[in-house]
């Protein structure tokens, strides 16, 4: 199962060095990748009250551990239904703030059939938040904030990223997300 696992916690990686940091999908992501500061954990519970255990675990993790500056919590087998994710998503962050985690923790989703709730499943934009697999990222609020005020203006940065996925084509980014997996 460890095998499998650093499997997973690779292709990850790989997924967020070729694809999120090589297309500037997230212009932050360098930084934190190479100053090994990202942190992958496989979750390989199957059920949801569960992985909102995982994730509480987690942030407990990362308030004991701040040279850690984010994590990756990737679930390879229970979120198969993108709306099942999303559910599990709105709970989490429910769970976020009812412990006292709001302003502390925020999540960016990720899923491998993302779609935003204005396009097409086979819209070429949807792949700024396509993963290889269900995840959801645990930031700091803090650094988050320090990043926007370092970088300016960050409303640009979703306007780019669909003009640049548009631009590869919906064909291109699925092949770009597949190699991550081989």
């Amino acid at each position: 199962m460890q095998e499998a696992n650093n499997q997973i916690a690779e292709q990850t990686l790989t997924w967020v060095r070729t694809f999120i940091v090589e297309h500037n999908i997230c212009p932050f992501a360098k930084r934190e990748l190479e100053g090994g500061n990202v942190r992958v954990e496989v979750v390989r519970s199957k059920k949801v009250d569960v992985a909102l255990e995982e994730l509480i675990t987690e942030v407990e993790w990362l308030n004991e551990h701040p040279e850690t500056e984010t994590t990756l919590l990737v679930f390879p087998s229970l979120f198969k239904s993108f709306d099942h994710y999303l559910d599990y998503v709105e709970l989490a962050e429910s769970l976020l703030v009812e412990l006292g985690y709001e302003g502390i923790y925020q999540l960016a989703t990720f899923h491998p059939d993302y779609c935003f709730a204005d396009a097409e499943p086979e819209d070429a934009a949807n792949y700024t938040n396509r993963s290889p697999y269900a995840m959801v990222h645990l930031l700091r609020e803090e650094s988050v904030e320090k990043a926007i005020a370092f970088y300016g203006d960050t409303a640009q940065i979703p306007e780019r990223n669909i003009a640049h996925l548009t631009a590869l084509g919906s064909n291109t980014a699925e092949k770009l997300l597949q190699r991550c997996l081989k």
